[in-house]
C-alpha cells in the first residue's frame, strides 16, 4: 500500500475513531430509522386525497396539491442539504430538518382548512432533502465496509418507507380520522429528534466552504417549474401555453445553472463527476428507474381498489391495497442484504441490470396476469428484489468516485433527479390512463393499465441496457482511480485546515507540490 493509499484510508475512518462506543452502536440504526420515518410521513397524502377532497369540499385535483406541495418543497431543499451535509454541519442539518417536519406534522394535525394542510405538506416535503444528509452522515463517521452497508441500506428507505406508509396510514384513517394519521407523524417525527439529537455527532472536522447560493436558486427554480406542470399539466392541458412557458422559463434557466456551475470553484454540483461513467450511470438509472416505479405502484394499489363490476380489479379496501405493497418493503430490504455477497461473487458491472430486468419482469407479469388478488402481492414481492438491488447498487456508484467532501452534493443532485423521475412517472401515469379513459366514463379500460406496466417495464429493459453500456467490466478499477486522485485532494485540503488553525499558511502552491 502506498502512503498516500494508508493516508486515504486513515482519512476513512478518521471520524470513525472519534465516536463514542454507544454512537458506534447506535449510528447506522438512527439514520435508518430518520430515513425510514421520513419515507412514512411523505406517504401521509397519496391514500387520503379522496378523504381530504370530501372533507374539505375541494376537487380531486386540488386536493392533489398535498403532493404537489412536498414534491416542490423537496425539490427545492434536496439540493441545498445535500451540499450543506458537505460541510461541518451535518447534525445541525439533520436536527433542523426534523423540526421542520415536526412543525408541518403539527399543523396538518390540527388543520381545520385546506390551505392549512397543504402548508404543512409543504414543510413535511423539506424532509425529503435528507437522504443525501444521511449518506454524507455515514460515510464521515464509519469505516469505508460498514458505510458502504449502511449507504445501500438507507438507499431504499424509500421504496420500504412507501410500502409501510400506505398500510398505515389507511388503518390509522380508517379507524380515526386522517388528522390522527398526521398525528401519528407528530410523535414519531418528536422521537426521531430526540435520538438524532443524542446519537449523532455534533462536532464535524470538516472545512467550511462558500455557499453557491446563485447556483441553488437557479437549480431550484427550474426543478420547481417542471414539477409544477407534471403536477398541473393533466389539468392545464401539456401544450397550454402556461405550461409551455413554465417548461420553456425551466429550460432557460437550467440551461444558465449549467456554466455557472462548471466556471465556479466550490459549485452546489460538481457536473464534472457526470464525465466518470459508472456516476453517469447511476444518475440516468436513478431517473429511469424513478419514472418505472412511479409508472408501477400507484397503478398497482389503485388497480386492487376498482370495484370488479368494472370487468377487472378486486374491490379491495384502501387498508388491503396498502398491504399489497408490504411484500415490496420485505423484499426490497432482503434484496439489499444479499448485494455485498453479490458484488464478491459476480461483481458490481451486473447489479444495475439485474435489478432492472427483474424489476421488467414484475410488471410484464401483471400486466399479462392480473386475475386474482394474490399476484398482485407476488408482483409487488418481485419488484422489491428488483428495487433492492438497483437502488442500493447505485449510490455506490456515485459514492466510490467522488471525494468524501463532496458526498452530500453528489447524491443529492443522484436524489434530485429521482424525485423528478417520480413526478415524471406519476404524470406520464395520469397522461396514459386518461388516453384510455372513454367519454363519459369514470374508469380507463383495462387495456390502459396494461400500457402503463408495459411502458414501465420498456423503461427498465432500457436501463438495463444503459448500465450494461456505461458501467465498463473494469468498473471498480476505474472507481478506485478516481477516489484515489480525489483522497489525494481531501488529504491536503484537511491538512490545510490543520495547519491554518495553528497559523501555518500555505501559500506557495509550486513549494507544496514538490
Amino acid at each position: 500500500m502506498t502512503p498516500v493509499d494508508q493516508q486515504s484510508k486513515g482519512l476513512s475512518g478518521a471520524a470513525h475513531s472519534e465516536l463514542r462506543p454507544f454512537q458506534q452502536q447506535l449510528i447506522v440504526p438512527t439514520l435508518m430509522f430518520v430515513g425510514l420515518l421520513v419515507a412514512v410521513v411523505s406517504s401521509l397524502g397519496t391514500p387520503l386525497i379522496p378523504t381530504i377532497a370530501g372533507t374539505y369540499h375541494v376537487t380531486l385535483s386540488t386536493a392533489q396539491w398535498m403532493l404537489t406541495a412536498a414534491l416542490l418543497t423537496g425539490a427545492l431543499a434536496t439540493p441545498v442539504m445535500g451540499k450543506l451535509a458537505d460541510g461541518p454541519s451535518q447534525r445541525r442539518v439533520i436536527i433542523v430538518t426534523l423540526f421542520i417536519v415536526f412543525i408541518g406534522c403539527l399543523l396538518a394535525a390540527v388543520s381545520e382548512t385546506f390551505v392549512l394542510l397543504v402548508v404543512g405538506r409543504a414543510l413535511q416535503g423539506v424532509g425529503l432533502g435528507l437522504l443525501p444528509v444521511n449518506m454524507a452522515v455515514a460515510r464521515r463517521n464509519l469505516e469505508p465496509e460498514k458505510a458502504a452497508r449502511a449507504i445501500a441500506t438507507l438507499s431504499i428507505t424509500t421504496a420500504i418507507g412507501v410500502g409501510l406508509g400506505y398500510p398505515l396510514t389507511g388503518l390509522i384513517a380508517e379507524v380515526w380520522s386522517f388528522h390522527a394519521a398526521y398525528w401519528f407523524g407528530v410523535i414519531v417525527v418528536a422521537c426521531a429528534l430526540v435520538i438524532a439529537a443524542g446519537v449523532l455527532p455534533s462536532a464535524i472536522d470538516a472545512p467550511s466552504f462558500p455557499f453557491d447560493f446563485l447556483g441553488a436558486a437557479l437549480l431550484s427554480m427550474s426543478v420547481v417549474g417542471i414539477s409544477v406542470v407534471l403536477s398541473e399539466g393533466d389539468r392545464w392541458g401539456w401544450t397550454s401555453g402556461r405550461s409551455l412557458a413554465i417548461v420553456a422559463a425551466s429550460l432557460i434557466l437550467l440551461a444558465a445553472w449549467i456554466p455557472h456551475e462548471l466556471r465556479n470553484s466550490d459549485p452546489l454540483v460538481e457536473l464534472r463527476h457526470l464525465g466518470v461513467r459508472s456516476v453517469l450511470a447511476a444518475d440516468t438509472a436513478g431517473f429511469l428507474i424513478s419514472v418505472a416505479m412511479y409508472l408501477f405502484l400507484p397503478i398497482i394499489v389503485v388497480f386492487v381498489q376498482i370495484p370488479a363490476v368494472s370487468g377487472y380489479g378486486f374491490g379491495a379496501s384502501i387498508v388491503v391495497s396498502g398491504l399489497v405493497l408490504v411484500p415490496l418493503s420485505c423484499t426490497t430490504f432482503l434484496a439489499s442484504r444479499f448485494l455485498t455477497v453479490y458484488e464478491r461473487r459476480f461483481g458490481s458491472r451486473s447489479m444495475i441490470p439485474l435489478g432492472s430486468l427483474v424489476f421488467a419482469g414484475a410488471a410484464i407479469f401483471f400486466a399479462v396476469e392480473h386475475s386474482a388478488l394474490w399476484e398482485a402481492f407476488v408482483t409487488t414481492a418481485i419488484a422489491g428484489i428488483g428495487l433492492g438491488f438497483t437502488f442500493a447498487a447505485m449510490p455506490g456508484f456515485i459514492i466510490r468516485s467522488v471525494p468524501r467532501r463532496e458526498t452530500g452534493s453528489a447524491t443529492g443532485f443522484y436524489q434530485v433527479l429521482r424525485n423528478i423521475g417520480l413526478s415524471v412517472g406519476s404524470a406520464f401515469g395520469v397522461a396514459v390512463l386518461s388516453s384510455y379513459t372513454r367519454a363519459g366514463q369514470s374508469l380507463p379500460t383495462e387495456s390502459g393499465y396494461r400500457a402503463v406496466l408495459s411502458i414501465s417495464a420498456g423503461l427498465c429493459v432500457a436501463t438495463a441496457v444503459l448500465g450494461l453500456s456505461l458501467i465498463r467490466p473494469d468498473a471498480s478499477k476505474e472507481e478506485q482511480v478516481s477516489k484515489r486522485e480525489h483522497d489525494k485532494v481531501d488529504l491536503i485540503m484537511e491538512e490545510e485546515a490543520e495547519l491554518a488553525g495553528t497559523g501555518v499558511m500555505l501559500t506557495n502552491e509550486h513549494e507544496r507540490s514538490e
